[in-house]
């Protein structure tokens, strides 16, 4: 009987057609050999502490996604929140809160390599004070079999920046790396400009896509804007994912920005995570939509 690798076997488990293989540049075979295949599954927009009638289910949607994730077989090697964790209050204590409730939630993950970054919901106010008080610092690097990760932060500078110091940071993070080496950062806004109406960009990501352009395998993985979206700049492939609380419409699809209305028909529609397949040879990524709640 033939094998059954972890790429056949998610297929032959129903978690989700693949509906995106990015065409990224080929590593060199000696290279892109010496490196593992792995997934791992990425969560955003969770915005806990909602309330209103977008997702009047709010307390709920977040514990049943735990539980899809919990059901993967077999398990990621690691899950990233890309933001807004928690959703916008004025009140610093009540942030502290809600950022609390919300590890105490999310402990209920069977998978214990958790990596978080912040949302202007969780950072714009107090430039991430209370954020790094609970998850610790808001941008930072990390290897994980032969694939570099970098977390960006643009969201703690209320005016939507990287800012000069932090793009120093990648800069000197990035020159550590060869050309050919497979990395993927993690951000909340998007880098380029999808719709800065909407406040969909980030005022400086053309200097970070400056800084990563001369590596030829890089992916870029985002939150915040509520929806699948696939976009390129050069060689650079960009993804955002769905938010587990309220989606929103197509960038200038509507005169205004607002949740689009819950369905009681279809409660969790618009809503769900993704799994993300990363492999080798050759260097690419293999995105797995699946949704909050799965069919009976």
């Amino acid at each position: 009987m033939q094998a059954v690798n972890r790429r056949n076997f998610l297929r032959i488990a129903g978690l989700g057609g693949v509906v995106f293989a990015s065409g990224l540049a080929r590593a060199a075979g000696a290279y892109a050999a010496a490196q593992e295949e792995f997934f791992f599954v990425q969560l955003s927009d969770t915005h806990w502490g909602f309330q209103g009638a977008p997702n009047p289910d709010a307390l709920v949607t977040l514990p049943k996604a735990i539980q899809a994730v919990n059901a993967l077989d077999p398990q990621p090697d690691f899950i990233v929140f890309t933001g807004d964790l928690t959703h916008t209050t004025d009140d610093p204590a009540e942030r502290r809160r809600r950022l609390k409730e919300f590890q105490e939630v999310i402990s209920k993950l069977a998978v214990r390599n958790l990596r978080f970054m912040p949302g202007e919901h969780d950072a714009s106010l107090d430039r991430g004070a209370a954020y790094s008080e609970l998850f610790g610092a808001t941008h930072y690097s990390f290897e994980h079999k032969g694939v570099h990760f970098i977390a960006l932060d643009n969201v703690s500078d209320p005016a939507a920046r990287i800012g000069e110091e932090q793009l120093a940071w990648l800069k000197s993070d990035l020159e550590g790396q060869p050309a050919e080496a497979r990395i993927v950062v993690l951000t909340h806004r998007p880098l380029f400009p999808l719709y800065p109406q909407w406040d969909w960009a980030t005022r400086d990501g053309d200097k970070a896509i400056e800084l990563l352009m001369p590596h030829r395998n890089v992916t870029v993985f985002y939150g915040h804007i509520h929806q699948e979206h696939h976009y390129r700049t050069g060689h650079i492939e960009h993804h955002s994912a769905k938010s587990l609380i309220f989606p929103l419409p197509a960038p200038g699809s509507v005169p205004k920005r607002v949740p689009l209305a819950w369905d009681p028909a279809q409660p969790y529609r618009g809503l769900g995570f993704r799994q993300i397949e990363a492999e080798a040879q050759p260097v690419e990524y293999k995105i797995s939509e699946l949704p909050v709640v799965g069919k009976a």
